[in-house]
C-alpha cells in the first residue's frame, strides 16, 4: 500500500482525519527527550501486519507529527520511539516496544500483559542493574485505531440534575448486565446491555437520577493477575485516558456504542458520570510493562525522585505517580477530561485518589495548577466533580479540604454511621453533624451540604449484605493469602461469621440493612448507593473483589424475588426523600428558630423528648435520640433512632404553633419487615426495639410536600 506523507500539523494531539475525508490522518506525539519517532501503520483487516513505518521528521517543539493520505478507515498504528537508556536520569526509552498511542481514541482489542512488553530485563534487574529488554513486543500489543467522531445524537441532551437532587448509583458495566435475564444474551455485560431497556427501566423505577460507572477507560490486566488466571476486573489500571474499552462492547466498534449508551440513558433522564484513573497508570513501577508513557518520555509522564530519577514517588501504591504538574501532562487530563464531555457527553467525573492530583509538588495544595484548570475551563466547570479524598501519601486523607465547586466521598459519614448502628459509644456529636450533611466538613469556603458524598459501601469494601454479615474479611479468592482489603471495615456479624439459619441473627441483619439505608437517604447531602445493595448482593466476605471477573462480583438478578422486601422498602426509601424538600436543601441547618414557624429548622432531643444537653452529648453509650427537621412550605419530619442493645420508649414532641398542628404519622419503621410503619404512638410514645429507627411526618391541613 503506497502512502502520501506531509509534514501535517502539532495540533491536535493524538489521530485525526482531515478535510472531512476517510483516507488523510493526521498524527501528532509529544516527547521532550526522544531522538527520534516511527509511526507504525497496520493492516486494517489484519492489525498484526505491519504495512508501513514512518520516520516523523517534522517537529515543532516537543511536537512529532506528520499527515499521511492513504489510510484506511479505523486505521491501526502505534509507535516506536527512540532515545537514550540512561535510568540514572529517568530515561527508558525503548524501541523495541510497540507503544500505544496517548491519545487514541479507539483500540484493536483488549489489553493483556506480556513479558515482551517489559522495558527492563527483570533478571538484571534482580541483580541491581537496569538494563532494557530486547524482546520485541509488536505481537502482544493491541494496536491504536483512528477514529472520527461521526454520531447522530438527534438532540438528545444530558438531563443536568442538580446535584442536590441526584442519587448516585454506583455500578459496573459488566457485572450490572452480565446475569440479567431480560436483556439479550449477546448484549450482556457490554455498554449496549447497560443501554438495553431491561436495564433503564430498572434504574428508572428504583428511583436511580445518575450511575457511575466504575473505570471504563482503556486498562490493561495485570502481569501479576495474568500469571494467576485472573484480570483486573474493577479496571483500576488505565493506559488509554480517551478510549472507551473494548471488552465492554458487543460490537466492533466500541466508540459509538459507548455514546449510544449515554444516549439512552440521557432519554431515560439518567445522568452518567465516569470513575476515572489519572493519579497512575497500567505501566506500574520500573519493572513493569512499558507500552505507552514510560517509552515515550519517562521523566515528564511520571514523578521520579529528584535525588533518583531511576525510582518513581509512589502517593498511589500501585508502582508509579502520573506527573500532573507538567504542563504537557496536565494538557492531556485536561483534553481527556473535555473529550468525554464535549463528545461523549459524559456529566461528570468520580477521580480515583484525587489528593494525588493535588500534590504539587508533593503536598497537598488546593491552589495547584489542576484545581485552577477545572475552575476556569468552560467545559468541565459545568459538570459534577466528585473526589476520592485521600491517596497514600503523606498528609493523604484530606476528606473536606477539596476546593469549590468539588464534591467528596465522605470516609467519615461512611465511617460514623457504621459504627453508630453497631452501636459503638460517643458517637452523637459526629452522627449527628453526619446526619445534617457535615458542616464542620463542608461548611466554609463557599460549600454546601451537596459537597458531601454520602455513602455506606461502594465497590471498595463489603457489600451491604456482608457489612453485616462478617466480623473480617474473606479474600482467599484473591489468591494473596488474604491479605489484600482493608482489615478496618468496622463490620458486625451479629453473632455468626457468614451466612446462618439462625432466625435471631437474620432478623437483627435485615433491621441493620434497614437502619444503614434510612439513615443515608434520609441525611443531608447526596446519597451514593452501590448496586446491587437493594438486592442483597453477597461477595462471601471478600472485600476487594478487583480481580474477581465472575459469579462473585456480578449482580444475581435471581435476588429481586427473594428480596422483593427489601427491595421495595428501598425504592419507598428513595421516593420518600424525592417527595420531601427538606431533605435536599442546598443550604446547611442553622438550628434557629424560623419567623414565620417559630420552630428551627433542626433540633435533637433525648428519647424522653426534652432537650439535649451537654453530658447528653457526650455520654459514653450507644446513640439514641431524636431529630427534627422542618423548612419553609415543607413538612417537618420527626427521626427516631435508637443503636441501643435494649428497647427504648421514645415521646413524640407536641405540635406548637398554628403552621405545626396536626399529628404525627409514622411513615417508615425499620424494625417492620417491610419497613412501613403502621402504627400510631399511643399516648404521644413510641416503643422502638433495639437497633432500630422510626420516621414520622406531621399530617396538617394544608400542608406542601
Amino acid at each position: 500500500m503506497s502512502f502520501q506523507i506531509s509534514p501535517g500539523s502539532p495540533l491536535p494531539l493524538g489521530s485525526q482525519c482531515q478535510h472531512g475525508g476517510t483516507d488523510i490522518v493526521n498524527f501528532a506525539i509529544y516527547s521532550h527527550h526522544a531522538t527520534a519517532i516511527d509511526l507504525c501503520l497496520f493492516d486494517t483487516e489484519d492489525p498484526s501486519r505491519e504495512i508501513a513505518r514512518i520516520r516523523l521528521t517534522n517537529r515543532s517543539g516537543d511536537v512529532w507529527h506528520v499527515e499521511v493520505q492513504g489510510c484506511s478507515p479505523r486505521q491501526a498504528y502505534a509507535f516506536r520511539v527512540h532515545g537514550a537508556w540512561n535510568p540514572s536520569e529517568g530515561h527508558f526509552f525503548n524501541a523495541n516496544k510497540l507503544l500505544f498511542d496517548p491519545y487514541a481514541r479507539d483500540f484493536s482489542e483488549p489489553a493483556v500483559f506480556h513479558s515482551s512488553m517489559l522495558a527492563t530485563d527483570l533478571p538484571a534487574l534482580a541483580q541491581g542493574h537496569a538494563k532494557p529488554d530486547r524482546a520485541d513486543s509488536a505481537d502482544f500489543v493491541p494496536r491504536s485505531l483512528v477514529k472520527n467522531n461521526d454520531f447522530d445524537w438527534q438532540g438528545v441532551q444530558s438531563p443536568r440534575i442538580p446535584l442536590a437532587e441526584s442519587l448516585i448509583y454506583e455500578l459496573h458495566v459488566k457485572g450490572f448486565t452480565q446475569l440479567h435475564p431480560d436483556i439479550p444474551e449477546a448484549l450482556r455485560g457490554t455498554y449496549a446491555g447497560l443501554a438495553n431497556e431491561a436495564s433503564i427501566r430498572y434504574l428508572h423505577e428504583l428511583g436511580v437520577t445518575t450511575v457511575q460507572l466504575m473505570p471504563v477507560h482503556y486498562h490493561l490486566d495485570d502481569g501479576f493477575l495474568v500469571e494467576r488466571g485472573l484480570v483486573n476486573y474493577w479496571g483500576y489500571n488505565t493506559i488509554g485516558f480517551f478510549a472507551p474499552d473494548p471488552r465492554y462492547a458487543a460490537g466492533p466498534d466500541a466508540v459509538a456504542e459507548f455514546k449510544g449508551m449515554v444516549k439512552a440513558l440521557h432519554q431515560a433522564g439518567i445522568e452518567v458520570i465516569l470513575d476515572v484513573v489519572y493519579n497512575h497508570t497500567g505501566e506500574a513501577g520500573i519493572d513493569g510493562p512499558s507500552c505507552c508513557f514510560r517509552g515515550i518520555d519517562n521523566l515528564v509522564y511520571y514523578r521520579t525522585q529528584s535525588k533518583n530519577p531511576s525510582a518513581y514517588q509512589d502517593f498511589t501504591g500501585c508502582g508509579n505517580t502520573v506527573n500532573s504538574p507538567h504542563p504537557r501532562v496536565l494538557q492531556l487530563i485536561m483534553d481527556s477530561l473535555r473529550y468525554w464531555v464535549s463528545e461523549m457527553h459524559v456529566d461528570g467525573f468520580r477521580f480515583d485518589l484525587a489528593v494525588t492530583l493535588g500534590r504539587e509538588p508533593s503536598n497537598y495544595n488546593t491552589n495547584c495548577a489542576f484545581f485552577k484548570a477545572v475552575l476556569q475551563d468552560p467545559v468541565l466547570s459545568q459538570v459534577k466533580m466528585i473526589a476520592e479524598p485521600w491517596d497514600l501519601g503523606r498528609g493523604g486523607y484530606q476528606v473536606g479540604n477539596f476546593p469549590h465547586p468539588w464534591s467528596e466521598l465522605n470516609g467519615r459519614y461512611r465511617d460514623t454511621v457504621r459504627r453508630f448502628w453497631k452501636g459503638d459509644h460517643g458517637l452523637l456529636p459526629e452522627f449527628s453533624s453526619r446526619l445534617a450533611g457535615s458542616q464542620d466538613l463542608y461548611g466554609s469556603g463557599h460549600r454546601a451540604p451537596q459537597a458531601s458524598i454520602n455513602f455506606i459501601t461502594s465497590h471498595d469494601g463489603f457489600t451491604l449484605r456482608d457489612l453485616v454479615s462478617y466480623n473480617h474479611k474473606h479474600n482467599e479468592d484473591n489468591l494473596e493469602d488474604n491479605r489484600d482489603g482493608s482489615d478496618h471495615d468496622m463490620t458486625w456479624n451479629h453473632g455468626v461469621e457468614g451466612e446462618t439459619d439462625d432466625p435471631h441473627i437474620l432478623a437483627l441483619r435485615e433491621r441493620q440493612r434497614r437502619n444503614f439505608l434510612t439513615t443515608l437517604l434520609l441525611s443531608r447531602g447526596v446519597p451514593f448507593l452501590l448496586a446491587g445493595d437493594e438486592l442483597g448482593r453477597s461477595q462471601n466476605g471478600n472485600n476487594n473483589s478487583y480481580c474477581q471477573d465472575n459469579a462473585l462480583s456480578w449482580i444475581d438478578w435471581t435476588l429481586a424475588e427473594k428480596e422483593s422486601d427489601f427491595l421495595d422498602f428501598v425504592k419507598n426509601l428513595i421516593a420518600f426523600r424525592k417527595k420531601y424538600p427538606t431533605l435536599r436543601r442546598t443550604h446547611f441547618f442553622s438550628g434557629k428558630a424560623s419567623p414565620s414557624t417559630g420552630t428551627p429548622d433542626i433540633a435533637w432531643y433525648r428519647p424522653d423528648g426534652s432537650d439535649m444537653d451537654n453530658d447528653d452529648w457526650h455520654a459514653q453509650t450507644a446513640g439514641a435520640l431524636t431529630t427534627f427537621m422542618d423548612g419553609p412550605k415543607t413538612t417537618p419530619i420527626l427521626l427516631l433512632l435508637n443503636a441501643q442493645a435494649e428497647p427504648l420508649t421514645f415521646r413524640l414532641p407536641t405540635p406548637s404553633n398554628a403552621l405545626h398542628t396536626g399529628h404525627w404519622e409514622l411513615e417508615i419503621d425499620t424494625a417492620d419487615p417491610h419497613g412501613v410503619g403502621r402504627n400510631s404512638a399511643l399516648h404521644g410514645q413510641s416503643v422502638l426495639p433495639s437497633r432500630a429507627m422510626q420516621v414520622w411526618t406531621l399530617q396538617q391541613a394544608g400542608s406542601e410536600v
